[in-house]
């Protein structure tokens, strides 16, 4: 877990275990999510990502743990919980037999608003949502990522610090993920947890300040993305050369090069941190060689994934990166 103080924390949970049967969903893991941030919990197909939005969210009870969301502990405090939290789950809560303000207006009964502050909350949610146009007519004439929209404008009814995710995007064109993605980065920079699940690894790169890939029901790795590709090998620096000479000088005096003759280039392992980085340049320099190109190259969160979660090996997260 993270180092940060569980005051700051939006969602902690230690030891988190679920069962069915025979079947360990959950082995023991530990999460940390500092408040006013994006958690991306990545894993493929039953990792058990849906099993922890749904017991961090009280939908479902723990066999072990010891989790608080906005600083109440989910065993003694669960309506507190439900008080702070919103929840989009992977299956729309649209009704679409009624009209989307009628889902609004919905939404704000159950959170018992007075009639006057439910209609004024629900017209500014639609407006925000780019839904006003539509508000009369009915949900189930909406596209999909009409739909979304409007599930996360009625999870924002009851003005929540915590939201849960549960793979926001899956079905949408790429058109309507970016409209998604940019409303959840305007919900952290409102102070709102995002806690995210989703299969799309560039969804994770593009929005999470942290990344944790579930596996087998246990936490392979967690940092950030940055930390993550640094994770897995085939990161490396390549230098192109116009000058045969210098090309020749610098792969006869660099040990553990991959050559390229015909581009002139020379490609040298690394894990494209600044310090490798600097090292390269020094040695360079040191030589007197003079690179016309220099091109870091690391691993995506693609080979993170499979790495992680496939037959591929990785080395063991590294203490730094586990911060």
């Amino acid at each position: 877990m993270t180092s940060t103080t569980s005051h700051s924390l939006g969602i902690a949970a230690k030891g988190l275990r679920k069962a069915y049967g025979d079947k360990t969903v959950l082995d023991g893991i530990d999460l940390a999510v500092p408040a006013g941030t994006v958690f991306a919990l990545l894993g493929p197909n039953g990792a058990g990502k849906t099993t922890a939005v749904k017991i961090l969210s009280t939908l479902i009870a723990a066999d072990a743990g010891e989790l608080r969301v906005g600083g109440h502990d989910l065993a003694v405090e669960p309506q507190a919980v439900r008080a702070a939290i919103g929840v989009t789950g992977q299956f729309s809560a649209v009704d679409g037999l009624i009209t989307g303000e009628e889902n609004m207006l919905l939404m704000a009964d159950l959170h018992h608003l007075p009639r006057k502050e439910g209609r004024r909350v629900a017209a500014e949610l639609l407006a925000r949502f780019d839904l006003t146009e539509a508000a009369k007519k009915p949900a189930s004439t909406y596209s999909g990522g009409m739909k979304r929209r409007l599930d996360i404008a009625m999870t924002l009814v009851g003005s929540p610090r915590i939201i849960f995710l549960d793979e926001p995007t899956t079905g949408l064109d790429p058109r309507s993920r970016h409209t998604m993605w940019g409303i959840i980065r305007e919900l952290v920079s409102d102070g709102v947890t995002v806690f995210l699940t989703t299969q799309y690894l560039d969804e994770a790169d593009e929005l999470a300040d942290r990344i944790a890939v579930l596996n087998d029901g246990r936490i392979a790795a967690e940092g950030s993305a940055e930390e993550l590709k640094r994770l897995v090998p085939g990161g490396h620096v390549r230098l192109r050369f116009t000058d045969p000479a210098a090309y020749q000088s610098a792969a006869t005096a660099l040990r553990e090069v991959t050559r390229d003759d015909e581009a002139l280039s020379l490609q040298i392992p690394s894990d494209g941190s600044q310090r490798e980085l600097r090292a390269v340049l020094d040695w360079l320099d040191a030589a007197g060689i003079e690179a016309d190109e220099l091109t870091v190259h690391t691993p995506d969160l693609d080979d993170v994934f499979f790495a992680l979660t496939g037959d591929s090996k990785v080395p063991h997260q590294a203490k730094e990166n586990a911060r």
